[in-house]
């Protein structure tokens, strides 16, 4: 646990694979969703996920870049954050 480590850095990566499925999860559950209730279609919801795909791996990218150069205060703030929105 990234909390506990004596080098928060060592879980830089796993930060990241949190953060950019959660950034998934939130993509599908929010957008991907209220698309498929509103029956917009076979189509329209097959480019709505073309199009997502192409954006998560733009934003996973950045976010693993970003996760990658922080610094142990940073990572724990991040969980931090996390942590308060699984309550």
């Amino acid at each position: 646990m990234l909390e506990k480590s004596a080098d928060a850095t060592d879980h830089r990566g796993a930060l990241a694979d949190v953060v950019v499925d959660l950034m998934k999860s939130g993509l599908d559950y929010y957008f991907m969703g209220p698309l498929k209730k509103a029956k917009a279609g076979f189509v329209i919801e097959q480019s709505a996920k073309m199009g997502l795909m192409g954006a998560q791996q733009v934003i996973g990218s950045v976010i693993r870049n970003i996760i990658g150069r922080m610094e142990a205060p940073q990572l724990l703030s991040v969980c931090g954050s996390i942590r308060e929105f699984m309550e």
